[in-house]
């Protein structure tokens, strides 16, 4: 299952990939944050109403330039957040220091708890979308 979980994962992952950085200069540097959830079926209303208001923080940061929520088909449990930060430090240090993050965490502080995974990746250059 978990090999199936990774393929799934990778494509998804850059089929959005493709599609988030026609949006985005190229040549820009940025950092991708993944947040990995485990959210029960009861929770997930709540959690996707959460992230769709929470959303609109992410918008007006000058600091965000993408977001996506994903949601697990073969185990629907798990939801992966990706957002696309203008670098790990405008994140950590000038967006957790904003009014949009106080309202913005407001928001999904009561999923806090169910993160599998928080962390930073960067682009290594090597994508592939079908045209």
């Amino acid at each position: 299952m978990k090999i199936l979980y990774a393929l799934v994962w990778s494509i998804v992952s850059c089929t959005a990939f493709a599609q988030t950085q026609t949006t985005m200069n190229k040549d820009q540097s940025y950092s991708t944050e993944i947040i990995r959830y485990k959210i029960s079926a009861e929770q997930q209303a709540d959690f996707e109403a959460a992230y769709t208001k929470a959303g609109e923080f992410l918008k007006a940061s000058p600091y965000c330039l993408s977001y996506e929520i994903l949601h697990g088909v073969e185990e629907p449990q798990h939801y992966i957040i990706r957002i696309h930060w203008t670098s790990v430090d405008d994140h950590l240090q000038k967006f957790r220091s904003s009014a949009e993050f106080k309202s913005f965490f407001a928001l999904v502080r009561p999923f806090y708890t169910n993160i599998e995974e928080m962390k930073h990746y960067t682009n290594t250059g090597i994508v592939w979308t079908k045209n």
